[in-house]
């Protein structure tokens, strides 16, 4: 980073992998460059060991636990300590209203609407890592963001790269932004083998380490498909050109085409810290740990086209991007509610598609976008109970 003043943060899902990625790096900066990173505040859902420990380390301002349950434990381990505590929803958002530039948005779930769009409401640079932000309310969080100037930069590693590689200036001159997928754990499995996966083995994710929610929807491919809404509200490009394909090495994140046959594409080791660094530097680059690439030692990469067949809930979500209006809210809150349901070995994995499409089925036609945040909270909560019913007791 160029000679500057200090930047201020804030983290949103401190203790989640994105947030401890985060930190990782302005502790390796700060250590060179004392002052360069300045945390104000740091969430977390309940995990109040590492929240703690986090701030006992950074000194915030604020901390704030989402579960109020979780208050007391996180008093006891700050007590004394000058930093500020606070516990639930509304403590989460007052962290996000605080004055720091730049905003790290990584609560997983549609749990981090209200403090994402707090972030962009003052006008903040917003890192953005939480895809339901635009799954659930993407007309409504991008017009906030132009309406409040803020800066938004996808931190994903596929949006980030096309981020990298979209010239908006000739936005008109893009035929197609295609989204690379790992094919997850099981890429290469039968639909029969896929009915016995445990959720340890749909959590091993062939190339990143991340939370369990995440894990299993990159594991069914639906994670991508959210990927792809949210590129289309991020980019502003069509459904029709947008598109997936399964790359297992995960060297090259996304690519754009445009219309003189020119591909760009945006190549990195599967390493998280290199898109949160992109982001934590922007506009300029700052160094980052991830292995380089040795080209010659890879050999060769590979690509082929996704299998709708053994991974329905690809098609499912390319279903609900072509639809729009409630379709991806309602899409992404029966998906959070049976993943949920398969981790707490409730429903199988390969029951995880079909209780998504009765949901999309009872609800798409029936929805329109929302407009405000208590219209994307109420279709949310329909599409969740309307799922919750189909589970098994």
């Amino acid at each position: 980073m160029s000679a500057r003043a200090e930047r201020s943060v804030t983290i949103l899902g401190s203790t989640g992998s994105v947030g401890v990625n985060t930190i990782d790096l302005i502790d390796r900066h700060n250590a060179t460059a004392p002052g360069t990173y300045r945390v104000v505040a740091l969430t977390a859902n309940s995990n109040v060991p590492d929240l703690a420990a986090q701030a006992h380390r950074l000194h915030p301002e604020f901390v704030a636990v989402a579960d109020p349950s979780a208050y007391n434990a996180l008093k006891a381990e700050l007590g004394g300590s000058g930093t500020r505590i606070a516990a639930g929803a509304a403590a989460v958002e007052e962290a996000a209203l605080m004055t720091a530039e730049w905003v790290m948005a990584s609560i997983v779930g549609a749990a981090g609407l209200g403090p994402t769009l707090a972030a962009v409401s003052r006008g903040a640079t917003v890192a953005l890592a939480n895809k339901e932000c635009l799954v659930c309310a993407g007309d409504l969080f991008m017009s906030q963001v132009r309406k409040s100037g803020a800066t938004l930069l996808p931190v994903d590693s596929e949006h980030n790269a096309v981020f990298q590689c979209f010239d908006q200036r000739q936005a008109a001159a893009i035929e197609q932004v295609t989204l690379t997928a790992s094919g997850g754990p099981f890429r290469t499995w039968t639909a029969e083998q896929m009915a016995n996966v445990t959720p340890a083995q749909a959590c091993k994710h062939p190339n990143y380490s991340m939370g369990a929610k995440i894990s299993v929807d990159s594991a069914t491919l639906m994670n991508k498909g959210l990927e792809l809404i949210e590129a289309h509200y991020l980019f502003g490009t069509p459904p029709e050109r947008l598109s997936v394909v399964v790359h297992p090495q995960q060297i090259v994140h996304a690519l754009v085409g445009y219309v003189d046959g020119t591909v760009l594409a945006q190549l990195g080791s599967p390493d998280m810290r290199t898109p949160i660094a992109y982001a934590l530097g922007y506009p300029d680059r700052i160094a980052a740990p991830a292995p380089r690439l040795d080209l010659a030692s890879l050999a060769q990469l590979t690509f082929e086209s996704p299998d709708l067949v053994r991974f329905p809930c690809l098609a499912l979500a390319q279903r609900a991007l072509r639809a729009l209006g409630g379709a991806p809210t309602i899409l992404n809150a029966a998906n959070e509610v049976a993943v949920e349901a398969f981790l707490a070995g409730r429903i199988g994995f390969n029951d995880i598609a079909p209780i998504v499409e009765i949901t999309l089925n009872a609800c798409e036609r029936q929805s329109k976008a929302p407009a405000t945040i208590e219209e994307a909270l109420s279709l949310d909560a329909e599409a969740r109970a309307r799922t919750t019913r189909q589970l098994p007791n």
